[in-house]
């Protein structure tokens, strides 16, 4: 392979990383705005739970949009547990679950961090292999 295949090699490796870096970006957005929705869905539930019956609250359906609402029975909470399956759980119960789903998509977003950091090293060592075929060549 002579220096212009090669470095044209790695011009489409390079715009195959990129790609991949924001497919990468996106899914950690993704896996943020889920979170916040979780984190939101334990702050509700956490107020809820203390509220006395008959107490107007305010309850978020979603887009920063709330709606308000009279406390009937705020010692069961639904909760979908996979599969849209949806049962009674106390508050507490359903904040275990809500953590653990959290946990998990941080421990994604550890993961496509990594992913990021050994592209972006990859990228990093494809760049200077392209500038010494262009240092050659001048």
């Amino acid at each position: 392979m002579n220096e212009e295949e090669e470095f044209q090699q790695y011009a489409g490796l390079m715009e195959y990383y990129k790609n991949q870096l924001t497919a990468i970006e996106q899914q950690f957005s993704f896996l943020q705005s889920t979170i916040n929705n979780y984190s939101q869905a334990k702050i509700t539930i956490q107020k809820m739970k203390d509220a006395k019956k008959g107490t107007e609250i305010l309850v978020p359906i979603g887009g920063g949009t709330f709606t308000f609402a009279e406390a009937t029975n705020t010692s069961k909470i639904l909760t979908d547990v996979g599969s849209g399956i949806v049962v009674e759980k106390t508050p507490e119960d359903s904040i275990k679950i809500l953590d653990k789903r959290i946990e998990m998509l941080q421990k994604n977003q550890e993961s496509i961090t990594a992913m990021s950091q050994q592209i972006n090293s990859q990228m990093e060592e494809i760049s200077k292999k392209a500038q010494e075929i262009l240092k050659k060549n001048q």
